[in-house]
Formats: C-alpha cells, structure tokens, sequence
C-alpha cells in the first residue's frame, strides 16, 4: 500500500504547480510579445514601424525596446520622419482678452437664471467666431466629451482663468500624491495633472522650472534638454517659454519680466532617446508636421487658451484603456483648434495623464495598477 504524503506537503506541490503554471503562461505571453514586436520593426509595414517607434519613446519605462530591434540611426531617422517643425515663435498676450469677470470687455452677454442653474454665454471677440456655449450648472465650468479614431477624451473649459493654479504637493511634502489628493489638499475643485517630473512611485521632484503663487520652487532649467514653461501670467494669459538657454539668473528675470504666477515644464526633444513636444498651437497658427501623425499614440494632457481668455484642460485615454492606443500630436493640435485655442500647449502623458473634478476621476490613470486613480504626483494644475 503507497504511502500518503503529509498534507503540507501535498499542499506545497500544488502551489509549486501553480506558479510554475503561472510563469510559464507569462513567459509565454513574454515571448510572443516580443516576437510581435520584432516583426513589427523587422517585418511589418513602414508606418507600423514607425507608429511603434514614436510611441515607445514617449514612454517613461520602455524606450529600451525601441534599440532592441532596431540601431540609434534607424530609430532617428524615424523620430525625424515624423517629427514636427520648429515653432519658437512668442506668444502674443495681446490676441486674448479675458471677459470672465469682466463685462466691459464683453462684446457678447451672459444671462442667468441664478446661482447653481444654467448660464448661456455669447461672445464675439478678436480672433474667434461669435459663439453660444452653455454652462448648465453655472459653476463655470464646462465639459465635453471628445472622440477621436484611437483615443476618448474629455475637454475641461474654465471659463474664468485666474481660477487655475499650480499647485506644488512635492513642494510642501517631498513626495507626490494622486490627483483628487492634491486638489482637495489645495481646496480646489477640478484638476489635470502638469509637466514632467521624476518618476518614482512616491512621486518625484519636478523637472526644470516649476512657479506657483509667483514663487519660484524649483529652478534648474539647464536639467535636461529642451525644456520649455508653461505659465499663466498674473493677468491670467497662458504662455508658452523656450528656458533651454536660460541659467537660474536668466529664469529669475523672465518670470519678473513676464509677471509668471503659476508654471512647469515639458520637454521638446526628438531623438533616439526620447520622442516629446510642447507647442501645439501659438498665436493661432497650428504648428506644421514633418510626418502624419508628428508622435506616436499615447495618453495626452493638453492646455490652451482661447481668446476670451478661457482655459482649455484636456486628457485622453490609450495604450490600451477601453481598446485605444491613444492621441497623436496631430490630434491634439486639430482638438485644439476647434475649440478655440489662440495657445496651446501638450504636458506630461502617458500613466501620468488624469483629471478629477468634484473628487472623482474624469479620466484616470491607463496603468492597470494605478486604475480609478492616478500616479503620484508632485505638482498639478488646480482649478479653486
């Protein structure tokens, strides 16, 4: 008669099965992964290739894959390929007038059945068509629903721009916290995730220049290449600064001379190692693409400014999330447009894009683990 073994170690066999049937499901799917991805680059069409390429170094985590398949002056001449032109040109604060709060320089009217309800706003002003817009609740805060090919997304309007800030929560803390965090920390009601920062799951210290409340919190513009700020100036217009050749003296002054309230930086740098732009819209000229696309396709957070002064906030989804892949710079540049931007600008994407309003999440982070909530964050753009 056989022997029984001990039930603990009947039970350890069984476990030992289980994750050996666990890891061999992963390694499996590892290495299909990564011949998709060889055919991909090796094997499949131009534009795949190039699709691949432009999204995987927009990625914080895996640009590496990108030169397993393929040598640095492939990866470049793709990057260049579907880049996007120069666009240095300086924002003109003059095409924005700001009306909200301000009935003197409202060309249109604003009727209201009171506090809470529904306002219909009209306005005609330099540089846009005269236009109706509803704010049903009256908070001043308008939302749409946008659907592209590869993405969904929403588009946060605020109609009065002196209620956005940027608000440091690694200034106070030295650490990030998710989005619906730190607008409530803050005391604010909606909120998009800013610009580029070091990525750590606590939340690391943002990149280049960060100005909030008009104090400068951090200043090293010389960090990484291609910096450039995105600010709101104290009279509530949105521009858009090349820093790159700025030192710390050079920032001091700019934001003095610029009068900048509240700002962060993104990156504009097309090469083997990252693939990121900034400038979308300036002064109401679309800014021209090298290729189709100008990126691959990831999740965006995007922010611009229409000519009454209104502040564009807006976040896609991608990689994967409801099937999408995500939004091209293309994209971004056409949404922009058409809904008024004068200025607009991309800021950190990927896992970091999010936007919470009324303490729930509008669009959260694509990342499985991080799902209905976002990545820790050091700084956001807050509306109070």
């Amino acid at each position: 008669m056989e022997e029984k073994q001990p039930i603990s170690k009947r039970i350890l066999a069984n476990i030992g099965r289980f994750f050996a049937c666990i890891g061999t499901v992963i390694a499996g799917v590892l290495v299909i992964l990564l011949l998709s991805m060889n055919v991909i680059c090796n094997g499949g069409s131009d534009t795949a290739r190039e699709i691949f390429v432009s999204t995987i170094l927009e990625t914080g985590a895996l640009k590496f894959l990108a030169s397993w398949y393929l040598t640095t002056d492939e990866i470049n001449e793709i990057v260049e390929k579907n880049s996007m032109g120069e666009f240095n040109e300086e924002v003109d604060t003059h095409l924005i007038t700001v009306v909200a709060g301000n009935e003197e320089v409202n060309k249109g009217s604003v009727s209201s059945a009171g506090a809470g309800q529904a306002t219909t706003i009209t306005y005609s002003g330099a540089g846009t068509a005269e236009y109706e817009e509803v704010d049903e609740d009256g908070d001043g805060i308008i939302l749409y629903k946008v659907a592209g090919r590869n993405f969904f997304g929403t588009m946060m309007v605020v109609l009065d721009p002196s209620r956005v800030t940027l608000e440091s929560y690694y200034n106070q803390y030295k650490k990030g916290a998710p989005l619906d965090v730190i607008v409530s920390e803050y005391n604010g009601v909606a909120g998009i995730n800013g610009g580029i920062y070091h990525q750590s799951e606590a939340g690391g210290r943002p990149f280049g220049v960060t100005v909030s409340h008009g104090e400068i919190q951090t200043n090293k513009p010389q960090e990484d290449d291609g910096l450039v700020l995105i600010a709101l100036t104290y009279d509530n217009i949105l521009i858009v600064e090349n820093i790159s050749e700025l030192d710390e003296a050079g920032v001091e002054q700019l934001v003095k001379e610029k009068k900048i309230r509240d700002g962060c930086c993104f990156q504009e740098e097309f090469k083997d190692e990252n693939n990121h732009f900034v400038q979308l819209v300036i002064n109401g000229k679309p800014r021209e693409l090298n290729g189709n696309l100008g990126s691959g396709y990831n999740p965006r957070t995007a922010i611009g400014q229409r000519a009454d002064g209104a502040l564009l906030l807006f976040v896609t989804d991608g990689r994967g999330a409801a099937g999408h892949l995500g939004a091209s710079a293309s994209d971004l540049i056409e949404i922009m447009a058409e809904y008024g931007a004068v200025n607009a600008a991309n800021l950190d994407g990927g896992s970091s894009s999010s936007m919470v309003m009324n303490g729930e999440y509008l669009m959260d982070s694509v990342t499985f683990r991080k799902a209905n909530t976002s990545w820790n964050l050091p700084i956001a753009f807050v509306v109070k």
